[in-house]
Parts: structure tokens; C-alpha cells; sequence
């Protein structure tokens, strides 16, 4: 079939090309189909009502002139005239072609009959409706503009006007468009969508259409369920509201301008000022200057931030200073004009009311001395004002109401005034500060003026006042009693005391409870406050039976401190009453634990000391014993050094040591070392040095620190070395070796300047040996190592030896000597020498002298490879004869203890006479003696 049609569609064709119009008409050639059109063509004519056709057709023309293009549109568009994809296919290429063009070219004038042709069938697109009218837009016809969007309104359901409102309200917006047309176009929008009245607002605002934009923003606050699709809040479209009622005043009418204000402010409570600020400056452009006036003053008088009133405040200042300025201009202004009226007459009404009225100040227009001082005034009432507004923010604030009373200084009835009106509004018991201080400072003023029976009346009001707290009633009590100390009026301060501290009767007590609320003045008798001030009044006016009633008194209501107890004891020692500050002290130390007993302890066992010496010496002995056994480990210390002070000044030596033997177990680890630095320093004096060998055992075993037992072991070791010995001290060195850092080169230094005073070879490279080993067991690291390191470690270790006893001073040749004994060939080498190491390095460190290690030693070497060593000349069971050189033991080893004895032995007569009367002193007081 389709090669059949083929040379009659060419025919056609043919003949459709030769029945066509000839160019002589006016019809460019380039608008006739082609041979290469003849394929679309052809498939057209057979299908004219398939779109498919028709658009294969304009695809492949795509590049081909838009007059071209035009006709295919055409030809296709008079087959298909409901076809919306010709159709908008068309129009936008219309679009295309008339848009490089001018507005005024017939091209636009094409486009609009166009889409009005499309419109005829396509009324019901509204993406045609948003073409044409956006066309229309950019062409700048307003008028047909506006008709074309209403039939676009009619022509669409309401469901698709959201798409055409924009462009209309483009349309309304234009600087061109009419303002009547503007409002009848957004009126009609609002009744589309009501939640864009702001818009309107807007452009009713841009339009100075003043009374519709206040209408509109009326109704729209009146609306609850109004919402802001800008984002804006109720109290900014109130302020809005409030500037075009203010600023535009004369030409709003119809709203009452003070009631819509005014319940802005009563619902806006945290901006107000500006609120204020615009009704007051609606007054003033309506011309009612004092209505303006009372606003502001009504504003200053009812803001509670210090922010609003900044705000109206300066808007007042402004005020008043424009109408002052305003007056004087005016004044300036009416002065030029008499000038230049000079010589003019005046009637004689003018003259007689000149005559009557001159001297009336009623009649005088020139109130600019008013204005001044109504300004100057305002500028003084600030500080006043501003303390208005802190007050109102809070009514109960102590201080406030103190710095307000200050602004008044110059005015006895203001402050006065202020006082009452205080005392009236503080509630005791929301009271930000101290409530009795207003009582206080408002008696105090009337004290100030010499009206003391006022002044005792305020007293009298305020200790019936509820406080919250006891101490501010006892406060108000204490006052009023100072007050009356300061104009001598000294029995009635007592009186008052003894009035305040009275403990109330138990009907009183009983009608308290049933009302439930217990007050102050119930409880006010137990107030510290209140009974120390009274106990310093009896003891300085009073007698000691009226004092010693007040302290025990408080004793017996349990409300004592420490330090009323020591001020009761003090009070009773003054008056040679010891055994009774003594009780009082022990009914304190009863009363009272640690932390807050410990000044008690302390005082009453340094008064009892003094007191009885040693004549009450096993009741000082108990009391201390009883001390250290409720102090806490830290607070040990001193009580022990204080009871051992005492046993060494009237008791038995024996015992202090007792003492400080009980002592460094009982205190803290931290204070253990100095603790047996004193042990130790004590017990060399007392019973001298060889004495504290044992200490220093007992210290170095007791768990202290590495550091501290470190440090305990070298002061031992250098005890030894004073005392002569020397292996007792090496050995302490030893032992020391364990809790010394390889790093640390106090403790090896000192070890290695012993050992080059001291001892020998064996020693000095046992002492490096040992320092080896400690090194090596701080690193964590071991290696085994070869023979030939080992002996080369060796070497090292020998030459080190060598070379610090040539620092020592030892000759060459006994140095060349040891250097052969001590260095085996390869040929020398003792064979058990690898079996022996072991036993060496793990033999037991005692207190041992080196000299016996080393003969032990050297007859190992020689029990190993007798040829090698030369025996020495005489056996070693022939001892020579060795001359011992004799010394003196240091006085240090007896301690006192030995010179006592020492003195004994010469003054055994005076002894003798006088021993009943030494049998009472303590240990010592006898070596003082002695000494003296």
C-alpha cells in the first residue's frame, strides 16, 4: 500500500505546488514546501487530523524561519484547533520571536491576536491565561491588561486563580496603574485569601490612604485567629497601628485613638514605653499640650523597667524642651514685631486693661519662666522617679527603699515619709535584704534629732514586728539597748536585756501553738546575738554573781560556743576563781567536739599546768591522756608535745619518752618523720646517744616513706660513724640501698665519700656492686652476657676502684699490688670462679665487717689455686703484738643522764642534804639544776 500511494502522493504534490499562488502576489518562494518536505507532506495529507504528523513536521523544521514555521503552525492549527500542544508550542515561539523586538512592533501586535485566537478554544489553560497575561505585563497595557485578568478570573475555576493573583497584584503594583484601580484590585484579593491583608496594609500605607491602613489594622488586631504570614508579632503591628494614629492624626477619623492605645499598653505589659510615648505625641499633634503632659506623667508613674522609663522619660524631656524652645522662639518673634510697630496707638481699652491687668499674673502670656522651671524640675524628680520604678518592680527590696530615703536628705518630712510608707510595704517575709535595718535607720533619725521618746516608740513597734529570721528581732533589741548605753542611760540597757532574753511564759507558749505559726518573739530568747551582747553589758556594769547567772544561764540553754565558754573561764580566773574555770572548762570540752573543741583543750591544759605544776601531776596526766583520746590523728601533735613538756619539766624523764613513743604511732603518716626527729632529739639529750639506736630502728621499720626512711637511715648511719662504728654504719648503708633511687646523688655520693674515708677495696666495689643491682632492678631490663663482657666489667669496676683510692691518697705501689692480685690472667683464672658468683651475690647483707668478708674471701682464692699466691712470712695463727690505742668516749654516748651521774660521784655530800628536797622535782628540772 505504501508504494502504491507513493507517486500519487508526489502528483498531489506536484500539483498542490503548481495550483499555488505565483510569486507575483506577494508570497516570499522560501514559504512553499521543498522536495525535502515532500516526505511530511505527503504523511499530512493522508493523516490531517493526527498530531503526530504535524509535529514530526515542525520538529524537523526547528531550524527553519519562524515565517516558515508560522505557516506549518497555521495550516496545522486549522486542522487541529483543540490541540494545546500546537497551541502552546505556537505561542511560545511567538513569544521568542517578538521578544528581541520593540514594544511597539507589529510583532506584539501578532502575539495578541494570537493568543486571543487561542483563547477562543484554549480559555480553559491557565498556563495560556499566565503567558498572555505576563505579555501583556511587559507590554505595559495596563487597561487591556486588567480586562484580560478579569476574564482570566471568569474564565478559570477558583481552584487555579492562585496563579493568577500574582501576576494581578503585579499589575496593582505598578507605579502606573491608577490608585483606585490598586484598591479595588487588593480588595478583591482579600476576599480571595484573607491572610494577605498586610499587603493591603502596606500598599494602603504607601498610598498615605491613612484611615483605610488604620481600619484595616484594626480589624485585623481585633481578629484572634489572625496569623502573620511575614512573621510578625501582634505587639509590632500594634506599634504599626500606633504610628499611623499618632502620626497622622488629622487625618484618621472614626477610631478612638486613647482607648485603642491604652489597651495596647494594659495588653502589651513588656513595651510599653513606646505605647506611652505615642499617645502622649497624639496629644501634642491634636495641640493639647497638658492632655500631653498628664500622659507622660501617667506613663513615668506606671512603667516597671528601667528600659520603658528611659524611654518615656527622654520623650518627656524632649517635650518640655520644645515647648520651651517653642516659647522662646515665639517670644523672639513677638519682640520683633513691636519693634517694628514702634510708634503705633493703642486704643484706650488697650491702655485701661494695660492699667488693670499689668500686675496679674493670671493675665501674664509670657510663662516661659513656668516652662523653664516645669523642665528644671523634671530633670531633679529623675533620681526620685527612677527609685519609683525600682520599687515597683519590686516593693520588698531593703535597699531601695535606704537609697530613696538618701534622696531626701535635705528634707526631715520626706524621709520621715519615706520611713512610714517602708515599714507599711515591706513584707518581713518577701523581704529581699534586712527588714529591721528600716526600723533601725527610722529610730536612728529620730535619735539624730534628739527625739529619743519617738525614736524609743519606733523601738517599742518594731519588736512586735514578724521577722522571718530570730537574728533580725535580736538585732532590733541590741539597738535599742546601744542606744540607750549611748545616752548613759546604762540600768535601762539592762533592763531591756533582761526584758528581751526572758523566756516567755507557757500560756504564752500554748496560745503560740494552738495559731500555728510560731513567731520570732517566741523563739528570740535563744538568740546568741542577743546574749552576748547582754553578757558584755553585765560584765562591764554588772557584778560577777549577775554575770556568772547570764553565762550559766546560756550554758543551760545550750547555746553556748567555744569561745563563750573561754570567756566565762577567763571571766572566773580574773576573779582568782580557778577550780571553778576549771569546771567550766570541762563542762566545755563535755559539751563541744573537734574541730571546735581543740582552743578549750589547748587552754585548759595550759592553765592547769601553769596553775599546779606538779602538784596535781597524775590529774594532768589523765586530763592529757583524755585529749589525745578524743583529738582526731591530725591534731595529735600538739597534745603530745605538750604532755611530754610537761613530764620533762615535773615528772620522769621515762615517762616523756613514754609519751613520744606513744606519740609517732598515734600521728599521721605525715607527720611521723618530724616526729621522731623530735623523739630522737629528746631522747640524745636525756638519756644520750646510743639511746636512739633504737628509736631509729623502730623508725625505719615503722612504714614510713622510701624518702623518709631513706633519709632516717643516713642520719643513723652518720650516728654510727661518729660513735666509731664503722660496720654499722656500712650496713645501715646497705640496707639503705633499697629505697634509694639510682638518680637520687645525695644518697650515693655521701655512701661514696664514707667508703673512701672508711673502708677498703672490698668495700668500695661492694658499695658499686650493690649500686649495680639497684640500678638494675629499677630498669626492669636484664641481659645475659657473654664471659668476655664479664670480665671486662670487671676490669671497669677494678680501674674505677683503683682510681678513687688514688683520689684518696693511697701510695702507687700498694695500688700497683692490688692491681696484680686482683687482675687473673687468662692462664690464673680460678676455675670456681663461676660457681662462687652466684653465692656472693646472693649472700645475706648483715652486720658484718668487711675486714672478715675479705679473709673469707682471699681463702677461697687460695683454697682454689695455692702456686699462684705467695704465702706471707709468719703463720697466720701468730698474731704480732699490736699496740691498741686508747679513746675517750663522746660525752654525746652518756646524754645527760651520764653527766648527772658524773656530777653525783663529786657532790654526793650536797646530794645527800638535799635529796628530799629533789625527790619532788621532774627529770628536767634536776639536769637544769645540775647544770646551773
Amino acid at each position: 500500500m505504501p508504494s502504491a500511494s507513493g507517486p500519487v502522493a508526489v502528483a498531489s504534490a506536484s500539483a498542490a505546488a503548481k495550483a499555488a499562488p505565483s510569486p507575483a502576489i506577494g508570497i516570499s518562494p522560501d514559504l512553499y514546501p521543498t522536495e525535502d518536505d515532500l516526505p511530511y507532506e505527503e504523511e499530512i495529507l493522508r493523516e490531517p487530523f493526527k498530531l503526530k504528523g504535524w509535529w514530526r513536521y515542525l520538529v524537523a523544521r526547528a531550524s527553519a524561519p519562524f515565517a516558515k514555521r508560522a505557516v506549518i503552525y497555521e495550516r496545522a492549527l486549522k486542522a487541529l484547533p483543540g490541540s494545546y500542544k500546537l497551541w502552546h508550542a505556537y505561542l511560545r515561539d511567538r513569544l521568542d520571536h517578538a521578544r528581541p523586538h520593540p514594544i511597539d512592533h507589529p510583532a506584539y501586535s501578532s502575539l495578541n491576536n494570537t493568543f486571543e485566537r487561542a483563547l477562543a478554544t484554549m480559555h480553559k489553560m491557565p498556563r495560556v491565561w499566565v503567558l498572555y497575561l505576563t505579555s501583556l505585563l511587559d507590554q505595559r497595557l495596563l487597561t487591556r491588561a486588567r480586562r484580560s485578568f478579569d476574564r482570566a478570573l471568569r474564565a478559570l475555576p477558583v481552584t487555579q486563580h492562585d496563579r493568577i493573583w500574582p501576576l494581578y497584584l503585579r499589575l496593582a503594583s505598578l507605579p502606573a496603574c491608577p490608585v483606585e484601580t490598586s484598591l479595588r484590585v487588593f480588595r478583591r484579593y482579600l476576599q480571595f485569601d484573607p491572610s494577605h491583608a498586610e499587603d493591603f496594609i502596606n500598599f494602603l500605607i504607601s498610598a498615605n490612604h491613612w484611615q483605610e491602613a488604620a481600619n484595616r489594622l484594626a480589624s485585623v488586631l481585633n481578629d484572634d485567629g489572625f496569623r502573620s504570614v511575614k512573621g510578625k508579632t501582634r505587639h509590632q503591628l500594634w506599634l504599626e497601628l500606633c504610628e499611623i494614629l499618632t502620626k497622622h492624626a488629622d487625618e484618621v477619623a472614626g477610631l478612638k485613638v486613647d482607648a485603642i492605645l491604652r489597651g495596647g499598653i494594659r495588653k502589651f505589659t513588656d513595651e510599653v514605653g513606646k505605647l506611652w510615648t505615642s499617645l502622649a505625641d497624639y496629644y501634642v499633634r491634636r495641640g493639647l499640650f497638658e492632655k500631653a503632659r498628664d500622659v507622660f506623667e501617667e506613663g513615668i508613674s506606671s512603667v516597671v523597667t528601667v528600659k520603658e522609663f528611659s524611654v518615656v522619660f527622654e520623650a518627656y524631656t524632649q517635650f518640655e524642651q520644645s515647648m520651651l524652645a517653642a516659647k522662646l522662639e515665639a517670644a523672639e518673634e513677638e519682640g520683633a514685631e513691636d519693634e517694628n510697630e514702634g510708634g503705633g496707638r493703642k486704643s484706650g481699652m488697650d491702655k485701661l486693661s494695660k492699667k488693670f491687668l499689668d500686675e496679674f499674673w493670671l493675665n501674664d502670656e509670657d510663662d516661659t519662666d513656668l516652662r523653664m522651671a516645669r523642665f528644671e524640675r523634671l530633670l531633679d524628680r529623675r533620681p526620685e522617679l527612677l527609685s519609683s520604678v525600682l520599687l515597683r518592680q519590686n516593693p520588698h527590696n531593703v535597699e531601695e527603699w535606704h537609697r530613696r530615703v538618701k534622696l531626701f536628705e535635705k528634707d526631715p518630712a520626706r524621709q520621715v515619709a519615706t520611713y512610714v510608707e517602708a515599714v507599711k510595704t515591706v513584707d518581713p517575709m518577701k523581704a529581699v535584704g534586712k527588714p529591721h535595718t528600716l526600723w533601725v535607720a527610722f529610730a536612728k533619725m529620730y535619735e539624730k534629732h534628739n527625739r529619743l521618746d519617738s525614736a524609743e516608740d519606733i523601738f517599742k513597734r518594731a519588736t512586735q514586728v514578724n521577722y522571718k529570721a530570730v537574728d533580725h528581732l535580736a538585732s532590733i533589741w541590741c539597738e535599742w539597748a546601744e542606744m540607750e548605753l549611748r545616752h548613759n542611760n546604762f540600768d535601762k540597757a539592762i533592763e531591756l536585756m533582761r526584758q528581751a532574753t526572758a523566756e516567755p511564759s507557757v500560756e504564752v507558749k500554748r496560745r503560740a501553738a494552738a495559731e500555728g505559726d510560731e513567731p520570732v518573739q517566741m523563739k528570740v530568747h535563744k538568740s546568741l546575738k542577743m546574749w552576748s551582747f547582754y553578757v558584755d553589758l553585765e560584765e562591764s556594769l554588772g557584778t560577777l554573781d549577775s554575770t556568772r547567772a547570764v553565762y550559766e544561764r546560756i550554758l543551760d540553754l545550750r547555746i553556748a560556743t567555744p569561745q563563750i565558754i573561754l570567756n566565762y573561764a577567763y571571766l572566773l580566773e580574773e576573779h582568782k576563781y580557778f577550780e571553778d574555770a576549771f569546771k567550766v572548762y570541762e563542762r566545755g570540752v563535755k559539751i563541744f567536739k573537734y574541730p571546735h573543741v581543740k582552743a578549750i583543750w589547748v587552754t585548759y591544759l595550759t592553765k592547769f599546768v601553769q596553775r599546779y605544776k606538779r602538784s596535781k601531776l597524775e590529774r594532768a596526766r589523765e586530763l592529757f591522756h583524755e585529749a589525745v583520746q578524743q583529738a582526731p590523728p591530725e591534731e595529735k601533735k600538739p597534745l603530745y608535745l605538750q604532755w611530754a613538756k610537761l613530764e620533762e619539766d615535773y615528772g620522769l624523764a621515762k615517762r616523756a619518752m613514754n609519751v613520744y613513743d606513744e606519740a609517732v604511732r598515734a600521728v599521721p603518716n605525715s607527720e611521723k618523720m618530724a616526729m621522731y626527729e623530735i623523739y630522737i632529739a629528746r631522747a640524745a639529750e636525756l638519756f644520750g646517744v646510743p639511746r636512739t639506736r633504737q628509736i631509729y630502728e623502730q623508725a625505719i621499720e615503722s612504714g614510713l616513706p622510701d624518702r623518709d626512711v631513706l633519709t632516717m637511715c643516713m642520719k643513723f648511719a652518720e650516728l654510727e660513724r661518729n660513735l666509731g662504728e664503722i660496720d654499722r654504719s656500712r650496713a645501715i648503708y646497705v640496707h639503705a640501698s633499697n629505697y634509694a633511687d639510682p638518680n637520687n646523688p645525695d644518697f650515693w655520693k655521701k655512701w661514696n665519700d664514707f667508703e673512701i674515708q672508711h673502708g677498703n677495696e672490698d668495700t668500695f666495689r661492694e658499695m658499686l656492686r650493690i649500686k649495680r643491682t639497684v640500678a638494675a632492678s629499677r630498669s626492669q631490663t636484664h641481659f645475659i652476657l657473654p664471659e668476655y663482657l664479664m670480665q671486662r666489667d670487671q676490669r671497669l669496676n677494678l680501674d674505677e676502684a683503683v682510681d678513687t683510692l688514688k683520689r684518696a691518697g693511697v701510695p702507687e705501689d700498694e695500688m700497683a699490688a692490688l692491681e696484680r692480685q686482683l687482675a687473673p690472667g687468662p692462664s690464673t683464672a680460678p676455675p670456681a670462679a663461676p660457681s662462687t658468683a652466684p653465692a656472693s651475690a646472693n649472700r645475706m647483707m648483715n652486720f658484718v665487717s668487711a675486714g672478715v668478708e675479705a679473709q673469707a674471701e682471699s681463702s677461697r682464692q687460695q683454697a682454689g689455686n695455692n702456686e699462684d699466691i705467695e704465702l706471707p712470712d709468719e703463720s697466720d695463727d701468730e698474731e704480732p703484738d699490736v699496740q691498741i690505742a686508747e679513746k675517750s668516749v663522746p660525752a654525746a654516748v652518756f646524754g645527760e643522764l651520764g653527766k648527772r651521774a658524773a656530777e653525783n660521784a663529786a657532790e654526793n655530800n650536797e646530794e645527800s642534804s638535799g635529796a628530799q628536797g629533789n625527790e619532788q622535782l621532774g627529770a628536767l628540772e634536776r639536769i637544769k639544776r645540775r647544770r646551773q
